[in-house]
C-alpha cells in the first residue's frame, strides 16, 4: 500500500468489478435469481462504504505503527470480502433455472 488515496482507488476498483459482473450476469440471464443478484450488489455497496469509512477514520490514539497495521487490515478485509462476493455470484450462477 503506497498511500491512502491509492487504497481508496483499489477499494473502488475491486468492488466495482464485482458490481459490473453482477450487472453482466443480470443482462445475460434476466430471469435467473434477480433478487439474489440485487442482494449481492447491495452488499457490495455497503461493503465498499464500510471500507471507505474505515480508511477515512483510523483511531487517532494509535501510534504510527498501529495506524499502518490498521490500513493493512483494511487491505486484507478488502481481499477477503471481494472473494466472498465473487463466490456468492458464482453460486448464484450455478443455481440457474432450467
Amino acid at each position: 500500500m503506497a498511500n491512502i488515496r491509492s487504497l481508496k482507488k483499489e477499494i473502488d476498483s475491486r468492488v466495482y468489478e464485482v458490481i459490473s459482473d453482477c450487472f453482466t450476469y443480470s443482462e445475460l440471464y434476466p430471469d435467473n435469481n434477480p433478487d439474489e443478484v440485487t442482494g449481492i450488489i447491495s452488499d457490495a455497496v455497503n461493503f465498499r462504504n464500510d471500507l471507505i469509512h474505515r480508511v477515512n477514520n483510523p483511531d487517532p490514539e494509535q501510534d504510527p505503527r498501529g495506524v499502518k497495521s490498521h490500513y493493512q487490515l483494511v487491505n486484507k478485509d478488502l481481499d477477503a470480502g471481494v472473494s466472498k462476493l465473487f463466490e456468492r455470484l458464482s453460486s448464484v450462477s450455478k443455481k440457474k433455472k432450467k
